[in-house]
C-alpha cells in the first residue's frame, strides 16, 4: 500500500457495517421475469423514497430458527440465517411469506391474514405447524455499501421464486406501492426519472435482466457462491458523483487516491493540468485520443519539489504536452525514462530534455532491429534489470526498480515504485483494453513470461496498483495480471481451435472464429495479436516434435 505520507487527503474510518439481508422475489411471465420491489418511506435513514427489494437487517432470533426451516444440504449456518432473514422481511414489509404446511404446501394470503407482522416471526410460524422455505432461497450476490456513506450494511442479495396464491401487501410504514416489474423495464423507468433506485439495485437489475426465466436464474446460484461481490466506490465525473464496482476501470484509482472512500476524485481526462494521484505521483495525459491510446498517453511525474522528478512516458512530440511537463516539474527533472520506443511514448524525451538546462539523462533500452521505422530510440544510458533508480529529499526517499517485460516490443521495461507499491506498466498492461502484440518486434511467449516476472515482483515487492500507459489506475495487481494472462490463453485456445478447424486455413480465415466477439472494425488491429498467437503456437508444436 501508498505510505500514508504520500496520501492526498486526511483518512477516517468509515462507518462501521451491519449485517442485513434481502430478497430477489421473481415470477415469470409472458415478457420475461418479473420482480417484486417496494418503494421505500421518504423518511427512512437509508435510501429514502428509493425502490427497493424487501429486505433489513439480521436478528439474533433468525439464527436462533433454524429448527424451522428447511434447508439444502450444502447451505451454510450463515446463508441459512441470511434466507430467513429475507423471510422474516419480505413477510413484516410486504406480507409475502416463502413457508410451507406440514402437508407442504406453500401458505396462502387466507393463511399470512392470521398472523401478527410485528409479533415474533418464527415462533408464530411455528405455533401454526409453518416451516419456513428456508432451502428455496439462494445467495445471488454480495454487497458492502459504500465506504462514504454514514449508514453501511454487509448484506446478501438473495433469489427466491414468489410462491402462487400469495399478494403483497406493503405495511404502509416503510414500505409502500408494492409493484411487479421486469428489470430491463425498471431500468428504464429510473432512467426517465420516474422509479429512482440506488446504485446497488440497479447493477443487480442490469445483471437480472439477462435471464429468460427463473429458473435460469436459481440455477445459476446453485453453486452458493455470489455470483458477484461488491464494495462500490465513488468519484467524480463532470462534477457529479458517479459509482462504480470493482470490474469498472475507474475502481483501481479510486482506491489508490481515497482508499477510505472520500468522494474526492476527479476522474475527467484532461490535458492541461496533471491528475493527482499521490503526493509524489501525478499523471499528465497526451492530448493524443485515439483507438489505440485511448484517452491518450499517460505521462508520469515521479518525486516532489525537494527530490525532483523522474518522468515516466514523456510521450508523443507535442509541444504543448511538452511544455506541461516542463511546467509542472518546474524544470527539476532528474531523469526520462520511455518503457518503450513507440511513437506515443518516447519521442518528446529529446525535446524535454532540452528544455531543462542541465539536460537530465534519457534511459530506457534502444530499439531492437525489429522495431518499426517509427519507433526507432536510442536513450542517453540503457538501464540494467533490477536497477534502481532513487530520489531523495527532504528525508523522503523514492525508489524506482527496473524489471524487463518484452512482449509488446523488444524494447518494453516496467518501473515498480517500491515504498508505495506502484507497477508503472507502460503498454504491458493497459486498463480497458487488451495490449496488442505485433510481430516482429512483438512476440507472444515473451509478452506471456514477462506477465509472470510482473506477477512475482508483485508478490515478492507488495506491489497493490497497476499504473498504466493508456487509462485508469487498476487496483488489486497480482489478481489483474493472473487475469490477464488467464484470457490471452484463453484467446491462444481459440486460435488453436480455429487451426485445428481449418488445417489449411489463412489469417483471414481464422480471424472472425478467433475474434467473435470483438468488433469487426477492430479486426485489422487483432489481426497482429493473432500472428503473434499463430507464431507461437507453431514454435511451442516444433518443440515438441525436435
Amino acid at each position: 500500500m501508498p505510505r500514508t505520507s504520500q496520501l492526498l487527503y486526511p483518512q477516517r474510518d468509515p462507518a462501521p457495517t451491519r449485517p442485513a439481508a434481502t430478497v430477489l422475489l421473481l415470477r415469470d411471465s409472458a415478457e420475461g421475469i418479473e420482480v417484486l420491489m417496494t418503494r421505500r418511506a421518504m423518511t427512512a435513514s437509508f435510501a429514502p423514497g428509493a425502490y427497493v427489494f424487501p429486505g433489513g437487517g439480521i436478528d439474533p432470533a433468525d439464527a436462533a430458527a433454524h429448527r424451522h426451516s428447511t434447508r439444502r444440504a450444502s447451505q451454510s449456518d450463515l446463508h441459512l440465517t441470511q434466507a430467513i432473514a429475507a423471510i422474516r422481511e419480505s413477510f413484516e414489509e410486504l406480507g409475502v411469506l416463502l413457508a410451507h404446511h406440514d402437508h407442504g404446501g406453500y401458505v396462502t394470503s387466507e393463511d399470512i391474514a392470521g398472523l401478527d407482522r410485528k409479533a415474533p416471526f418464527a415462533a408464530q410460524c411455528a405455533a401454526r405447524g409453518l416451516t419456513l422455505a428456508g432451502s428455496q432461497v439462494f445467495v445471488l450476490a454480495h454487497w458492502v455499501t459504500d465506504r462514504d456513506l454514514p449508514r453501511r450494511f454487509d448484506v446478501p442479495f438473495l433469489v427466491a421464486r414468489m410462491p402462487e396464491g400469495q399478494s403483497p401487501v406493503a405495511d404502509e410504514a416503510e414500505q409502500f406501492d408494492p409493484v411487479w416489474v421486469r428489470p430491463s423495464e425498471a431500468l428504464e423507468r429510473h432512467q426517465q426519472g420516474g422509479f429512482f433506485m440506488i446504485f446497488p439495485t440497479l447493477r443487480t437489475l442490469e445483471r437480472l435482466q439477462h435471464y429468460a426465466h427463473v429458473d435460469a436464474v436459481l440455477q445459476a446460484c446453485e453453486s452458493e457462491a455470489p455470483l458477484w461481490t461488491s464494495c462500490p466506490r465513488a468519484g467524480l465525473l463532470a462534477g457529479q458523483e458517479s459509482r462504480f464496482m470493482e470490474h469498472d476501470s475507474p475502481y483501481g484509482e479510486l482506491a489508490l487516491t481515497s482508499p477510505d472512500g472520500q468522494i474526492v476524485h476527479s476522474l475527467d481526462w484532461q490535458f492541461e493540468k496533471p491528475a493527482l494521484l499521490l503526493k509524489n505521483v501525478r499523471r499528465l495525459t497526451a492530448p493524443n485520443p485515439g483507438m489505440m491510446t485511448g484517452p491518450g498517453t499517460n505521462s508520469y511525474l515521479v518525486g516532489d519539489a525537494d527530490s525532483g522528478y523522474i518522468v515516466i512516458d514523456p510521450g508523443p512530440n507535442d509541444a504543448g504536452h511538452v511544455q506541461r511537463l516542463y511546467e509542472a516539474t518546474g524544470g527539476r527533472i532528474q531523469a526520462i525514462v520511455c518503457t518503450h520506443s513507440h511513437s506515443d511514448h518516447s519521442p518528446a524525451a529529446t525535446p524535454l530534455q532540452a528544455l531543462c538546462a542541465h539536460r537530465p539523462p534519457i534511459l530506457g533500452l534502444a530499439s531492437r532491429p525489429t522495431a518499426r521505422p517509427d519507433a526507432q530510440f536510442t536513450p542517453d544510458r540503457e538501464l540494467l534489470n533490477q536497477e534502481l533508480l532513487i530520489l531523495t529529499g527532504n528525508g523522503l526517499k523514492h525508489t524506482l526498480m527496473v524489471i524487463f517485460t518484452p512482449g509488446h516490443a523488444a524494447n518494453h521495461l516496467c518501473l515498480l515504485l517500491l515504498e508505495d507499491g506502484l507497477l508503472f506498466s507502460g503498454d504491458h498492461i493497459l486498463n480497458g483494453s487488451t495490449t496488442v502484440i505485433s510481430p516482429p518486434d512483438g512476440e507472444m511467449t515473451a509478452y506471456l513470461d514477462a506477465l509472470d516476472t510482473l506477477g512475482a515482483a508483485c508478490e515478492a515487492h507488495q506491489i497493490d496498483f497497476i499504473l498504466p500507459a493508456h487509462g485508469h489506475v487498476l487496483g488489486a495487481a497480482r489478481q489483474s495480471i493472473s487475469q490477464l494472462k488467464a484470457h490471452r490463453l484463453k484467446r491462444e485456445a481459440k486460435v488453436a481451435a480455429a487451426m485445428r478447424a481449418l488445417p489449411d486455413g489463412t489469417l483471414n480465415d481464422w480471424l472472425a472464429r478467433v475474434y467473435d466477439d470483438t468488433p469487426p472494425r477492430l479486426w485489422p488491429v487483432a489481426m497482429r495479436s493473432l500472428q503473434a498467437h499463430v507464431d507461437r503456437l507453431r514454435a511451442l508444436q516444433a518443440l515438441s516434435q525436435a
